[in-house]
C-alpha cells in the first residue's frame, strides 16, 4: 500500500548544487517531509531553506553515512556526480551509485529519482556513458529508480547558460568545432524542477528511462545566435574548424568564460553528440506537461538573464565545492597540514559607523573588486585560471549581499556572522590552505576592523610560496583594508 504524500519523507542529495538546491526549495514549497544529504552541512546554513530541512552530514562513499541518511525515507534523490575528480571520475561515480542502490534497498526506501542526461547518440562521450551507468547502477538492486535524462539546462546559473552567455557575449566572431551543428534538445530549469518534484507525488513506484527535453530541438549554434538576438547584439559569426578538438575547445572556454576549463571539459565532451530526446522515452504518460506547457528556448534564455539582472539567482553552478584543491575531496584537515600557520594580520580603528563599514566588506569582489591593487588580483586569477583553477570569473551570486557556501570569485564563503565576521576559504590552486578573514566590533563608539590573511602550507613548496608572494602582501592587504574604511567614510 503506497503512503499519502504528506506523509512520505524525501532525500536529496546533492543539495548544495545547482539542481539540487532549487529542488530542495520546490519540495518544501509543496509541503513535503525533506532531508538533504551533505558533505558539509555549513555550506548550505545561508540558503532560505536552511531551517525548514533535516540535515544529514556525510559522503555516498561512505556506507555508514548512507545507511543514517536513508533511514525512513520514501523517495531519493539522486543528484551526484564526479565529473572534476580526474580521468577515473567514471569509477567513482559508478562505486558511489552502486553503494547508494544497496543503501536503499536495505533501508526499504520506495523509490529513487535519479537525473541523468540524454544518451541516445551511438556517438557517446565519456561524461554521458558514465551519467548512463550511473543509472545502471542505481538499478542493479531491487528498489525502482525512475531516471529522467535531460538535455542542456538552460536557467540563471547553469554551466551550460554561462558558458553560451558568456561565449556569445564576448566572440562576435568565433571559429569553433564542428559540433556547434550537432542538434541539442535544451530544457528550461523550471520544467526539470517540475518533472523532479512531481516524481515524489507518484502513486506508484516507477522503474524506467525517461527523457526529458524542451519543445524545441536546435543546434548550439541556432542557440547562440538566439541568445545575440535576445541580448540585442548582432548576428555571430561562426567560423567551423575542423580540427578543434573537445580538449582543445574547453581550453579555449577555460580561458573566455567563467567555467573553467575542468567543468567545461565533460560540457563539451557531451555536444559532440546529438543529445535529442527519444519520443519512445516519453516521460508524458507518467508525468503530465506543465498546465502552461514547456518553455521555449527564448522564454527560458530571457527568464534566466531578468534573475541575472535582478540579482534573483538562487543557485549557481559554482555553489558546488570547487575540485581544484586536493584536499577537498574528504573530510577534515588534510594529512601533511601540520601545525604551521602563517598569518599577515592587519588592524585598523575607525570613526566610521560599523553598519558602513560592514557593507562594504559585505560588497567585496566580482563586480565591486577587491579595493584596490585590481591589477594584482586579476593577474593572480589569470595565473589561477593558467594552472586549472577557477580565477576570478567566477564572481559573485549578489554584488551586495553574501550567503555562507556562495562562491566569490576564487573564494568562498565559509563563515559568515552578518554585521560581524566574514571568513572566506580560497579555492584557488594553491600549495596549502589559505583563508581571507574580516571581522568588525564596536568599541568605545569606535569601529574596530581585523583582516588577517591565513596560510597553512603543504611542505616546504608551501612555505617558499608564502614567502615569495610576501612582498606583494605588504602592498594588497594594507591598501584594500584603507580602502574599506575610505569608501565607508564616503558612504556615511
Amino acid at each position: 500500500m503506497s503512503l499519502p504524500i504528506e506523509s512520505r519523507k524525501l532525500l536529496v542529495t546533492g543539495a548544495s548544487g545547482y539542481v539540487g538546491g532549487r529542488l530542495v526549495k520546490a519540495l518544501i514549497e509543496e509541503r513535503f517531509d525533506v532531508r538533504i544529504l551533505v558533505r558539509d552541512w555549513h555550506k548550505v546554513m545561508g540558503q532560505p531553506w536552511a531551517s525548514a530541512v533535516e540535515i544529514s552530514q556525510g559522503s555516498a562513499e561512505n556506507r555508514a553515512d548512507l545507511d543514517t541518511a536513508l533511514v525512513g525515507v520514501h523517495t531519493a534523490y539522486y543528484l551526484l556526480h564526479s565529473i572534476n575528480l580526474g580521468p577515473n571520475f567514471d569509477e567513482i561515480e559508478a562505486q558511489m551509485a552502486r553503494n547508494f542502490a544497496q543503501a536503499a534497498e536495505a533501508a526499504g526506501v520506495s523509490q529513487i529519482v535519479y537525473l541523468g542526461g540524454i544518451a541516445n547518440d551511438v556517438k557517446i562521450s565519456k561524461h554521458l556513458a558514465s551519467r548512463a551507468r550511473t543509472g545502471a547502477e542505481l538499478a542493479s538492486t531491487s528498489v525502482p529508480v525512475m531516471e529522467l535524462r535531460a538535455g542542456i539546462i538552460i536557467g540563471s546559473g547553469s554551466a551550460s547558460f554561462e558558458m553560451l552567455r558568456h561565449l556569445t557575449h564576448r566572440l562576435p566572431i568565433m571559429t569553433t568545432p564542428k559540433w556547434v551543428m550537432n542538434r541539442t534538445h535544451p530544457i528550461a530549469i523550471r520544467d526539470v524542477l517540475y518533472y523532479l518534484k512531481n516524481a515524489a507525488a507518484l502513486k506508484q513506484p516507477v522503474g524506467k528511462i525517461f527523457d526529458i527535453g524542451g519543445p524545441e530541438v536546435l543546434t548550439y549554434a541556432d542557440m547562440m545566435q538566439k541568445f545575440a538576438k535576445i541580448s540585442g547584439l548582432k548576428k555571430r559569426i561562426i567560423i567551423k574548424i575542423p580540427v578543434l578538438t573537445p580538449g582543445l575547445s574547453s581550453l579555449w572556454i577555460g580561458l573566455v568564460t567563467p567555467v573553467p576549463t575542468a567543468l567545461a571539459r565533460p560540457l563539451v565532451g557531451s555536444l559532440i553528440s546529438e543529445v535529442v530526446a527519444d519520443p519512445a522515452k516519453s516521460i508524458n504518460d507518467v508525468i503530465a506537461l506543465p498546465p502552461e506547457g514547456l518553455t521555449d528556448i527564448t522564454t527560458a534564455m530571457n527568464l534566466a538573464l531578468s534573475k541575472i539582472t535582478d540579482h534573483g539567482v538562487e543557485t549557481r553552478w559554482s555553489d558546488a565545492t570547487s575540485p581544484t584543491a586536493p584536499w577537498q575531496k574528504a573530510q577534515g584537515d588534510p594529512e601533511w597540514a601540520g601545525e604551521m600557520v602563517l598569518r599577515d594580520r592587519r588592524e585598523v580603528v575607525t570613526d566610521v559607523a560599523i553598519e558602513k563599514v560592514w557593507e562594504q566588506i559585505e560588497s567585496i569582489g566580482g563586480e565591486h573588486g577587491w579595493f584596490g591593487s585590481d591589477l594584482l588580483w586579476w593577474a593572480r586569477g589569470v595565473l589561477d585560471r593558467m594552472v586549472g583553477g577557477v580565477g576570478l570569473r567566477r564572481g559573485r551570486r549578489d554584488p551586495d549581499y553574501l550567503r555562507v557556501g556562495e562562491s566569490l570569485d576564487f573564494w568562498r564563503v565559509e563563515e559568515l556572522e552578518q554585521g560581524h565576521r566574514l571568513k572566506l576559504y580560497a579555492e584557488m590552486v594553491l600549495p596549502g590552505k589559505a583563508w581571507l578573514e574580516f571581522t568588525v566590533s564596536q568599541e568605545n563608539g569606535k569601529t574596530r576592523i581585523v583582516q588577517e590573511a591565513t596560510f597553512n602550507p603543504r611542505g616546504l613548496g608551501g612555505q617558499l610560496y608564502w614567502y615569495s608572494i610576501s612582498p606583494l602582501h605588504l602592498f594588497v592587504f594594507p591598501t584594500m583594508l584603507r580602502n574599506i574604511v575610505k569608501q565607508a567614510a564616503k558612504d556615511a
